[in-house]
């Protein structure tokens, strides 16, 4: 498959060329067009399914499989292969297995993903195959024996040196870690290879695959600092370039890009998506050059170049905002992982305002207006995080777990609950582009045109302008003139107008054409702005509201009333030209039941009758749990900026 790569990719100039002159369809009928409106990086053939105002599809950019240590050490054994077919809807067995090898559980997506990005760990994917092929050197070593025979101990100790206290190789790497780094190429060549198959290059475009990995990094006691990295096309780096090439510091991964992919003179093109910041301890959107030090100008521009989105919801919490001083948004209590367990020393700590994308949005503000770029500019995306191989997996009643910080199922699978109770079943990520080839997903990831959901579909879309019309969710052009007239979600509004005193905003929700979903309850748009050198916000409810819905928690029925659309055109009656802004929108849907509350209204549970809570389930009455949830989408903001600059890229 990597050949067949190579092939494709010497045919990829004259291929641009007739591919640009192609005839392309539109939605409900055909129509010729002299270039589609993205730039064409690959070999295959145009998507029938083509629409110049774009479609939203769903996926999943945060997949860990087998080839991940600590996904290993728990038991997963699903392939980067394994993991696509899951996405395009094909069961898949999960841990615990038998003594046969038969895997003791099934999931299944009740509906396929439109892409996915395998992102196994960049780090120990050498060391991790030696330790699981007997004719490779160093296999016999002692590390490779306790990674083996006492996997839940491997974890710790093989994570510990790599992540916080060595950037030296196991000795059984071999000089200089030639063995590991030969293991590690076997292994991104055979990613490379899975992420190829999967991908339909025909006109059908039914899947599509990126190549990727998470580069990570754990400084100052545990802090997330952790990265995906997700190529444009088949053309990548040698290797993963891991926390042992690049040191703590993310700026060095991106200088690394910078020389081995984006300036190779190949074709190669890759954008980073941190993750999980609200585990970060303070240092996700400080500097990524001096751990806790202020962003400068040469960071400025290498972040707001390759840090295009952040991952705002996953399986280990919320990152979008957190209620403290400055922000008394309740909506901020969503999915929080409340104690810090991810502290190596010391006690647990709270929750810090500054680890969430809401306040890196304001601080980009400010940023900008003394370096001359937005380093904090980011769309906003949701993924799963799986360490099971199972993409997309975000249904609330009957989640499995996804591994990785979750509970430990390699042998057995846990008693009662089946992850701990402060973890969630994860989001999804979804783009807005014309087609589903990879370059116009990568497109949509670029501009920002994208947005997340707590694990359902709704589809979410928000434009902004000077003069949209207050009928404008009546007409039957509302997209087409939205897009004439404004910029949609990741863009950034034109100059200020003599006509028009302030922005206009269109946001449109439609439910998740599930019927097991609940209905949409409310639009909010979000505000954030620099006023006098302060950082503000401002929530405010534009469409919908109060629908009485209700869940009865000793059968998880839903009640109530709600929608299936919302839209609505909003003006902001405080608007200073003075004062750089964002806004974005958050489209919540009816409450409904919990993970959590699903499992232990299966078990039975009736907290009001001991008799009934059998062992594991005694968090299902613990104060700390949430039973009701309101899951929702996050769009991507639009910015106004007193600079009116174009944006440095």
């Amino acid at each position: 498959m990597i050949l067949k790569a190579l092939l494709l990719s010497l045919c990829i100039n004259s291929f641009s060329v007739s591919l640009a002159h192609s005839e392309s369809r539109e939605g409900s009928g055909s129509m010729e067009t002299s270039t589609r409106p993205y730039r064409i990086s690959e070999m295959r053939e145009a998507c029938r399914d083509y629409d110049r105002l774009r479609q939203p599809f769903f996926g999943d950019t945060h997949i860990h499989t087998t080839h991940s240590q600590d996904a290993s050490t728990q038991g997963t054994r699903m392939t980067p292969d394994d993991a696509y077919r899951f996405a395009k809807g094909h069961p898949a067995g999960i841990q615990p297995f038998d003594s046969e090898g038969r895997a003791l559980r099934s999931v299944m997506l009740d509906r396929p993903l439109d892409f996915a990005v395998v992102t196994d760990h960049g780090e120990q994917i050498g060391e991790v195959h030696i330790c699981k092929t007997p004719d490779a050197p160093g296999y016999d070593s002692w590390v490779c024996w306790m990674y083996r025979e006492f996997p839940r101990v491997s974890f710790f100790i093989m994570n510990a040196r790599y992540a916080m206290l060595s950037d030296d190789r196991w000795g059984y790497c071999g000089q200089d870690g030639e063995n590991c780094l030969t293991a590690a190429d076997t292994v991104w060549t055979s990613t490379q290879e899975a992420a190829e198959e999967a991908y339909d290059r025909s006109e059908d475009c039914q899947f599509t695959s990126f190549v990727g990995y998470e580069w990570t990094t754990a400084p100052g006691g545990g802090g997330h600092l952790h990265r995906n990295v997700i190529f444009r096309n088949e053309r990548v780096v040698d290797l993963p370039i891991s926390k042992m090439e690049t040191g703590l510091e993310a700026i060095n991964l991106w200088k690394e890009l910078d020389r081995q992919c984006s300036g190779a003179g190949d074709g190669c093109e890759a954008i980073t998506i941190p993750h999980n910041s609200n585990l970060s301890k303070g240092y996700a959107f400080t500097s990524a050059a001096e751990l806790g030090g202020e962003i400068g100008s040469e960071e400025a521009l290498l972040r707001n170049r390759y840090d295009r989105l952040a991952e705002v919801m996953q399986h280990k919490g919320d990152s979008e905002c957190a209620i403290s001083p400055g922000s008394s948004d309740e909506a901020c209590q969503f999915e929080k992982v409340a104690v810090r367990k991810y502290s190596m020393f010391g006690p647990p700590e709270p929750l810090q305002q500054v680890d969430y994308v809401r306040d890196a949005l304001k601080r980009g503000l400010d940023l900008e207006e003394k370096l001359g770029v937005n380093p904090l500019k980011y769309g906003m995306i949701a993924s799963t995080d799986t360490h099971l191989g199972t993409p997309g997996l975000t249904e609330e009643k009957g989640h499995p777990g996804h591994g990785g910080a979750g509970k430990y199922a390699r042998d057995e699978v846990p008693v009662g609950l089946v992850d701990n109770l402060e973890f969630n079943p994860g989001g999804l990520a979804v783009l807005w582009a014309e087609d589903k080839s990879r370059d116009s997903l990568f497109e949509s990831m670029l501009r920002r045109e994208v947005y997340g959901t707590s694990g359902t579909r709704p589809v979410l879309r928000f434009f902004g302008g000077w003069d949209y019309p207050e009928d404008l969710c009546d007409q039957s052009d509302f997209i087409e003139h939205a897009y004439a007239h404004g910029v949609p979600m990741g863009g950034d509004l034109s100059p200020v107008t003599e006509t028009s005193p302030a922005p206009t905003f269109a946001v449109s929700a439609l439910r998740d054409p599930s019927k097991k979903q609940a209905p949409l309850e409310r639009i909010e748009i979000i505000k954030g702005w620099l006023e006098d050198g302060e950082l503000r916000e401002k929530v405010i409810t534009v469409a919908g509201g109060d629908t009485d819905g209700t869940v009865d928690l000793g059968t998880c029925t839903r009640k109530g009333t709600g929608h299936s659309r919302l839209c609505t055109v909003w003006q902001d009656p405080d608007f200073d030209s003075a004062q750089s802004a964002f806004y974005y929108a958050r489209a919540f849907e009816n409450p409904s039941c919990r993970w959590s509350q699903w499992a232990c209204v299966e078990a039975g549970v009736v907290c009001s009758d001991p008799s009934t809570i059998s062992e594991g389930f005694e968090p299902c009455c613990a104060e700390s749990h949430q039973p009701v949830i309101q899951e929702r989408a996050w769009s991507s903001p639009i910015w106004y900026s007193t600079e009116n600059s174009p944006e440095a890229l």
